[in-house]
């Protein structure tokens, strides 16, 4: 039998919240059961960290993911490991650190399963050198209406790139085979860099980034004038066992949180004065340049996991993350879309700017070619809606897209630009799916499907 219970999983633009039957099948054969017994819209759901609602389905059936919890020991030939798509990156690391291993892409937070990681296709501070999530899958199992099917990049490689960030709509993720990178310690050497505004921190980012694995910066969006856009940029690479001092723990798992916040914080606590504020000390306390730093592997990925319910400190209302790429040759929409949200008070608790290597051939896949920047921008924020609204327009045009795992409001008339492999991607379904049976809140929205 079946695990099943009730939920509510509310849609957006739904007028009423309207109940999900929500599932946990435990191996192919009972997600096929749960997919051929569901009347209509089914979508499978993780640890629920996307920002919108891509696991949702109002009115329908959610599979959760987490009954699928198998798992391999890593082969130590290949660093390959086969996966239940339930299992957390956080679960992976506590198996894999100690063993010498470590994922090869991973977002800022552990705390994401496998299904979801390939769903989103995930990118982390090294895309610019590894890519993205699915291009280090060797195969998957996917379970569609039509029947259950393994997949990889040379069998049946149309299905394969179509499930790459395809939001869970071209079938529910089983398993999955995924190749680790080796590594000699749970350390990175670190080097900070601190730059007054945006073009000096993005033409250093340009020169400089290929000479690391590992890039991010963190953007001040508040600042206004000369000082628009500053940033503390720290870029590293996995220490080697003769740069980590003898007392440092040379292969240690990731730790529980040591911090949690114990209350939800009072409505209208962020706002741009605070946040202003934030943003300044944050900046001071940074170094101007500092080479070499050891930190654990936890601190320079995760820092956010070490917090429990960090998401408290956002108030009653919540927030929105906002996180677009745009090419190369569209570089002016970075300081552009900073000066747009400094000149309308729109504030951001936390902006994160990355550089993008070239994409992948998923058909949704997210990542490309370019600059990203994400945006955690607290809700009913001044003028946040119009701005975003605005940005948006921005960004398609100048041939960008938008990262359909953190969307909670685009406009569904911007798909086709932002993506243009929609249609390919819809026939793809359409072979697997043909009665559309698959399908969540974020898909019906912006008309994924067709």
């Amino acid at each position: 039998m079946i695990p099943s219970s009730q939920g509510t999983l509310t849609g957006w633009g739904n007028t009423a919240p309207s109940r999900a039957t929500i599932k946990r099948p435990r191996n192919a054969s009972e997600v096929s059961e749960v997919i051929g017994s569901a009347a209509h819209h089914v979508i499978a759901r993780g640890l629920g960290r996307s920002y919108g609602d891509p696991a949702q389905s109002a009115g329908g059936t959610v599979i959760d993911n987490r009954g699928l919890g198998q798992r391999s020991i890593i082969d130590p030939d290949t660093g390959t490991i086969t996966l239940g798509a339930g299992v957390s990156l956080d679960e992976l690391l506590r198996e894999a650190i100690p063993a010498g291993y470590f994922v090869p892409v991973t977002p800022g937070t552990r705390q994401v399963t496998l299904g979801g990681a390939i769903a989103a296709d995930i990118h982390g501070k090294n895309h610019h050198v590894d890519g993205s999530f699915m291009d280090h899958i060797e195969a998957l199992t996917l379970v569609t209406p039509s029947g259950t099917f393994t997949i990889s990049p040379t069998q049946d490689s149309e299905l394969f790139w179509a499930t790459a960030g395809g939001m869970g709509l071209s079938g529910v993720i089983v398993e999955a085979t995924l190749r680790l990178i080796p590594i000699e310690t749970s350390s990175v050497l670190v080097d900070t860099e601190r730059f007054e505004d945006i073009d000096a921190l993005m033409d250093a980012m340009v020169t400089g980034d290929h000479h690391y694995r590992y890039s991010v910066a963190w953007v001040d969006c508040m600042a206004k004038g000369a000082r628009l856009g500053r940033g503390v940029l720290t870029r590293g690479d996995h220490a080697s066992a003769d740069q980590v001092p003898l007392d440092k723990p040379r292969l240690q798992p990731p730790g529980s949180p040591k911090l949690a916040i114990p209350f939800t914080a009072p409505k209208g606590l962020l706002n741009k004065y605070s946040i202003a504020a934030f943003n300044e000390a944050w900046f001071r306390k940074a170094p101007k340049h500092k080479d070499g730093e050891v930190q654990s592997l936890s601190t320079f990925f995760h820092p956010l996991d070490g917090v429990s319910m960090w998401n408290r400190l956002h108030g009653p209302r919540g927030f929105l993350q906002y996180q677009f790429v745009v090419p190369d040759a569209a570089s002016h929409i970075v300081p552009q879309a900073m000066a747009l949200l400094s000149r309308r008070s729109v504030p951001s608790f936390l902006a994160v700017l990355k550089r993008f290597g070239k994409g992948n051939s998923g058909l949704l896949s997210f990542p490309t070619a370019g600059w990203t920047l994400a945006l955690d921008i607290p809700l009913g924020a001044g003028h946040a809606s119009a701005v975003l609204d605005e940005l948006d327009e921005l960004i398609a045009e100048a041939g960008g897209r938008i990262y359909l795992a953190k969307d909670s409001r685009l406009s569904p008339h911007l798909i086709p630009t932002m993506y243009p492999k929609l249609e390919q991607f819809q026939a793809v379904c359409d072979r697997v799916d043909p009665g559309q049976k698959l399908g969540s809140d974020l898909s019906r929205r912006l008309n994924l499907r067709g």
